[in-house]
């Protein structure tokens, strides 16, 4: 979702190019229905592998495809080498880990000038040496009422109840991850105060989600890893209230100006942010946070233990709730 404001800038600036995002297959849920995109190629390496052969070979594919332009999100060797062996003409992206060859419009981060991750993005769309456009676009989504209707059908839900949504993943790491105790403590109070609990997030979170569910007396629907992008996305739509650690899911949920609690802990919502005015960012200050670690570097975990449920609640009753959504 954080890439959505660079694609929308292209658009402006070009306002008839075609846009084709070569991304992991897991991706394409969403991919496809971001107006901007125009096509999605299929990412096949697994993260981490070179695959060298490969990539020369999916590269040499796309020559006769003939793009202007590539513009290369992450940082790494391995993500420039298709758009170097496709013999893109302008292969635009950041300095980075050892690619100068391979990028030949490699531009230095100004990470004070560019604080956030959505604006770095953003900075890549603008032609070398040009100031941002500002203010971006922010992230938007809307779902189909049918695949909303699908995913529910699919799924076995209804809509007969104010639905919370918990988000109790993250992919980066266990620093990220509120307690489960936690999430069981407020899913509790949402059921007794008659909402429906979904609980949503890939198959690596559904061990996770089955505790909190067992911790909070079946108080949730565990949909971890029941779900595709598209079904997760179309379920974030019929929140009434997200609640989410600092994930993708998140950012799904924002684009969608979801009413949401977004906890934070290791990480920085001075780095990503809810993009949404909808949001509300829960965390505490203390010294060591963030961290930017995948585990707490000193065992305690402050920064989630001390974000106490109690102060999760009464934040949730300072948000702005639709009254048709309650």
């Amino acid at each position: 979702m954080l890439m959505q404001p660079m694609l929308a800038r292209l658009k402006q600036r070009h306002a008839d190019c075609r846009i084709d995002i070569l991304a992991p297959p897991w991706t394409t849920g969403l991919l496809h229905i971001l107006p901007e995109v125009d096509s999605v190629i299929t990412n096949p390496f697994p993260h981490g592998a070179l695959h060298l052969k490969q990539r020369y070979r999916l590269g040499h594919q796309l020559r006769s495809t003939g793009y202007d332009q590539s513009i290369v999100l992450p940082n790494s060797l391995k993500s420039a080498l298709v758009p170097y062996f496709a013999r893109i003409p302008l292969r635009t992206g950041f300095v980075g880990e050892f690619r100068h060859g391979l990028l030949n419009d490699a531009r230095r981060l100004d990470k004070t000038a560019l604080p956030l991750m959505v604006e770095r993005f953003a900075y890549l769309a603008e032609a070398r040496d040009a100031n941002m456009h500002l203010p971006f676009t922010e992230p938007k989504l809307v779902t189909p009422d049918t695949q909303r209707d699908a995913s529910l059908h699919k799924l076995g839900l209804s809509l007969t109840q104010p639905v919370a949504v918990f988000c109790p993943g993250a992919e980066y790491g266990p620093a990220k991850r509120w307690p489960e105790a936690y999430y069981a403590q407020l899913a509790a109070r949402f059921r007794q105060q008659g909402y429906a609990v979904w609980l949503i997030g890939s198959g690596k979170d559904q061990p996770v989600a089955e505790q909190i569910n067992q911790l909070s007396g079946a108080a949730c629907v565990n949909l971890c890893g029941r779900t595709d992008l598209a079904d997760a996305i179309a379920l974030l739509s019929c929140a009434t209230v997200v609640v989410s650690n600092d994930s993708g899911l998140m950012h799904l949920a924002a684009a969608q100006n979801k009413p949401m609690l977004a906890l934070f802990g290791s990480s920085s919502p001075q780095f990503t942010p809810p993009l949404s005015a909808h949001a509300r960012v829960v965390k505490i200050e203390i010294a060591c946070s963030p961290c930017f670690k995948r585990i707490c570097p000193l065992g305690h975990f402050n920064c989630m233990m001390q974000l106490t449920p109690d102060l999760v609640w009464s934040q949730f009753e300072q948000l702005a709730i639709p009254s048709e959504q309650t």
